[in-house]
């Protein structure tokens, strides 16, 4: 790959959730927005080989793609009534911003994450317009078919387009009430940053986990008191701490019993520690974001993962499941059981959740490594298989991949 290729890509990831945004704002038409970013980019790749890569490529993609998104509103036969209906839709007026919040990325989420749209919607749109993802990222990331996701994030911005539904951050009256809904999918943007469900795109994508920490600290200065959104900012703070030892110069996930934790980020460890002091300090009983942050806490406080805190850790997972019941959140528990009980009992509490999870492949691979501990290395060598199969991420591959072929031949 040349300079050039890389520039395009870095452009893409970089910029843009900023160009939608800034389009977003001013033509009031989610579909004009990414159909004129996305030929904006396309004239990039066009030019930028032979012009060279601009000063200010932001800059230059937002212009062409303002360019781009007025020539396709004149070349609209009614071009005067969509012009009246996006005026109906988002006001003339700039919108205002909320004390010292005016970001166009946070008002773009705001418009994504609109109550009057499903869950699901919410999030692919969010993913699509904010993310950057790809509509097959985003059907590989919540296990549906591409032509599924693509209807759903047509038939989102048809709703905000029918419902009138305001680019906009929320009044303060109305912000406690929308703020779950945001939490959850700029959580999802985290995740999808912190290890990519495509096969062919970076394994870590630090774009991404950069923008949802990002649009997360700006929520938490307009909510500083809400337990959620500091318990969000500080799990991602104590996740992202670990990226420089999530994937190793081969190309491996490295798992958290394997990182060289000395490579961990100490500042966003240290930040994420105070936030989670702060919550407990509160009085207040913890939410989802809060426990899976103290978790973290307890994890990152180990200076070697034989220090870890298992019997903390179980605590706050039982402490978690009467919030969140979920069959991932029993995965994620029976992992510190088997550093308690041992993997036998681990592992007949993962079996129970088979019906649930087995289109997942942490389920499997789970499984594979409580098998691989008791010993029963043809039962874990077809749980690896399984993983393998399911898992989308090279890096992750790679990992599963290891671990099967280090059984012992015959097992």
């Amino acid at each position: 790959m040349n300079d050039v290729d890389e520039a395009i890509i870095r452009a893409h990831r970089e910029e843009w959730a900023r160009v939608v945004a800034a389009l977003t704002r001013r033509f009031g038409d989610l579909d004009v927005a990414e159909e004129a970013a996305a030929e904006a980019f396309a004239v990039a790749v066009e030019k930028w080989p032979a012009d060279g890569v601009p000063p200010n490529p932001g800059a230059w993609l937002t212009t062409t793609a303002q360019r781009k998104a007025i020539d396709r509103i004149r070349r609209e036969s009614k071009r005067d009534d969509k012009q009246k209906e996006a005026g109906l839709v988002y006001d003339d007026d700039p919108p205002e911003p909320l004390g010292a919040i005016d970001d166009d990325r946070l008002r773009l989420v705001f418009t994504c994450c609109h109550p009057a749209l499903a869950v699901e919607a919410r999030v692919a749109l969010t993913l699509r317009l904010v993310g950057g993802l790809t509509v097959p990222e985003i059907s590989r990331a919540f296990l549906v078919a591409e032509s599924t996701m693509g209807q759903r994030i047509t038939r989102a911005k048809a709703k905000i387009k029918a419902a009138r539904i305001p680019y906009r951050v929320p009044s303060a009256g109305d912000l406690p009430a929308r703020v779950s809904g945001v939490l959850t999918v700029l959580f999802l943007v985290f995740n999808e940053g912190y290890l990519a469900t495509g096969p062919d795109t970076d394994p870590v994508r630090h774009d991404l986990t950069a923008e949802a920490i990002r649009l997360t600290r700006l929520i938490h200065a307009l909510l500083p008191d809400d337990g959620e959104v500091t318990g969000l900012l500080a799990l991602m703070l104590l996740t992202e701490a670990r990226r420089p030892a999530r994937v190793s110069a081969g190309g491996e996930l490295v798992a958290l019993d394997e990182q060289d934790r000395g490579t961990w980020d100490t500042t966003l460890i240290a930040e994420g520690h105070a936030l989670v002091r702060e919550r407990l300090a509160a009085g207040v009983a913890p939410g989802r974001y809060q426990i899976l942050a103290a978790i973290n806490a307890v994890h990152t406080s180990a200076a070697d993962m034989r220090d870890t805190d298992w019997s903390q850790v179980l605590a706050l997972y039982d402490q978690l499941v009467h919030v969140d019941a979920s069959p991932i959140v029993a995965l994620n528990r029976a992992i510190a059981v088997a550093e308690l009980d041992g993997p036998q009992v681990a592992l007949a509490a993962v079996d129970r959740l088979e019906p649930e999870l087995t289109g997942y492949h942490p389920f499997h691979a789970t499984r594979a490594d409580l098998l691989r501990r008791l010993g029963r290395g043809a039962e874990a060598r077809a749980a690896y298989d399984k993983a393998i199969q399911l898992a989308g991420n090279t890096a992750e591959t790679a990992s599963l991949t290891r671990r099967r072929d280090q059984l012992p031949n015959g097992g």
